[in-house]
């Protein structure tokens, strides 16, 4: 078991809150565009997984991380309010992984990331999870820079949980529709879940999974092209 790199913690006022005035967001973007262009220039392929609290994004990435950390040189950036429980749980997989805990904030922000991939030697990394603080709401205002979005969602967060949560799944590139294997005790249509995705978002992929089952993982990974 590797250990994680360390945790950062924001200073005095540098959280962005999504209620505070609109040059906030003006400036989170313009950090996003710096934090791709520094990504860009590294070659670092970097993904910001979404989604609520106990959804599936720790599971998610782990699987995706042992298929491929044999072809990738692979760090995470795990964001929570407190704690390093989920970002302890990657580490174990050997890559480098840095915590950012975000006090009460309900979201990372790219001037967070920006700080964190300097922790970081980004010659020697290919792709970068960032796994964002578990929220289907606040992140959606906060683009960090990457390259790709992924929203989670969990048959178990009910039939309704994407049509009461419509503005992150159109800043998503993919949907993944999580634990699957349980839509018939939960007594939810995990095809009524896509369609009510792509309806808020044409564009969007959707991707159904179970981590637990290991189901859909080779497929969502063929949709990030990686």
């Amino acid at each position: 078991m590797m250990p994680i790199k360390g945790v950062i913690e924001p200073d005095e006022g540098e959280i962005m809150d999504i209620e505070l005035q609109e040059d906030f967001l003006r400036r989170n973007r313009e950090l996003a565009d710096e934090v791709r262009l520094l990504l860009d220039k590294y070659g670092v392929t970097a993904i910001d997984v979404m989604g609520s609290i106990g959804a599936g994004k720790t599971c998610l990435i782990e699987a995706m991380t042992k298929r491929l950390k044999d072809k990738y040189r692979i760090a995470m950036i795990g964001g929570d309010v407190a704690t390093t429980i989920d970002s302890e749980r990657v580490s174990k997989h050997g890559i480098d992984v840095l915590q950012i805990n975000t006090g009460a904030e309900c979201h990372l922000d790219a001037n967070l990331i920006m700080k964190a991939i300097k922790e970081f030697d980004l010659e020697n990394i290919d792709l970068l999870f960032i796994e964002n603080v578990g929220n289907l709401i606040c992140p959606a205002d906060y683009p960090l820079g990457t390259h790709k979005r992924i929203v989670v969602i969990s048959i178990t967060e009910g039939p309704y949980s994407i049509v009461k949560h419509p503005l992150i799944f159109r800043e998503a590139s993919i949907c993944v529709i999580n634990k699957i294997d349980l839509s018939e005790a939960m007594e939810v249509d995990p095809e009524k879940l896509a369609s009510d995705a792509i309806k808020i978002n044409p564009e969007i992929i959707v991707v159904k999974t179970s981590c637990k089952q290991d189901i859909g993982i080779d497929e969502l990974i063929a949709k990030l092209g990686l």
